[in-house]
C-alpha cells in the first residue's frame, strides 16, 4: 500500500507528464503550421508516448492501493519563436520530468518502498534515453545553424524516426 505522501507525489507525476504530453502537442501543431510535417509527426508521437507513460503511472497507483487522480492540465505554450526554440523547451521541459522522477525514487526509498522504487526504474532509463535524445537534435541544430536545406533534411529524419518509434512501441497495460 501506498504512503499518503508517496500516492501524492505520483499523482504530481502524473500530472507533470499529462503536461508534457500536452505540450508536445501544442508543439507538434506549430510545426505542422510552420510546414515542418516531419517534425510535426516526431512530435504528436512524442506526445502519444507521454501519455503512455501517464498511463503506466495512473494504473500503478490504482494497482498498489492507491487512488489515481485526473489532473487538471495547465494550458502549454503554443507559440514559438523558432524551431530551435522548441527543441531547447523541451530538453528543459524532459530534464524536469527526470528530476522528478529522481525525487521519487528518493521518497520511495526514504520509506522502504521497494516495489515503487523497482517500478520507477523503468522511467529512470526513459528518462535517460530522452534526454539523450534531444541533447543529440540540439547538437545538430547547433551545426546546422539556420541551414535551410538542413533543417528540411533533419524534419525527414525526424519524420523516419516517428515511424520507427511507432512501430516498437506497446501501447500502456491495464
Amino acid at each position: 500500500m501506498l504512503s499518503p505522501k508517496l500516492e501524492e507525489a505520483l499523482n504530481q507525476q502524473v500530472a507533470l507528464e499529462s503536461f508534457a504530453s500536452f505540450s508536445y502537442l501544442a508543439m507538434a501543431s506549430w510545426m505542422e503550421s510552420e510546414g515542418f510535417e516531419g517534425t510535426a509527426k516526431f512530435l504528436y508521437a512524442q506526445s502519444d508516448e507521454e501519455r503512455m507513460h501517464m498511463l503506466k503511472l495512473f494504473h500503478y497507483i490504482n494497482e498498489v492501493g492507491g487512488y489515481a487522480l485526473a489532473p487538471a492540465v495547465q494550458a502549454p505554450t503554443i507559440k514559438f519563436d523558432s524551431y530551435n526554440e522548441v527543441f531547447k523547451l523541451i530538453l528543459e521541459q524532459e530534464l524536469k520530468v527526470s528530476s522528478s522522477i529522481h525525487n521519487l525514487l528518493d521518497m520511495a526509498n526514504k520509506e522502504n518502498d521497494h516495489t515503487t522504487f523497482n517500478f520507477l526504474q523503468w522511467y529512470v532509463a526513459e528518462q535517460r534515453e530522452e534526454e539523450a535524445q534531444f541533447r543529440t537534435i540540439l547538437d545538430k541544430l547547433k551545426i546546422l545553424g539556420k541551414d535551410g536545406s538542413g533543417l528540411y533534411l533533419l524534419d525527414r529524419d525526424l519524420a523516419t524516426m516517428a515511424v520507427q518509434k511507432a512501430a516498437t512501441e506497446k501501447p500502456a497495460s491495464n
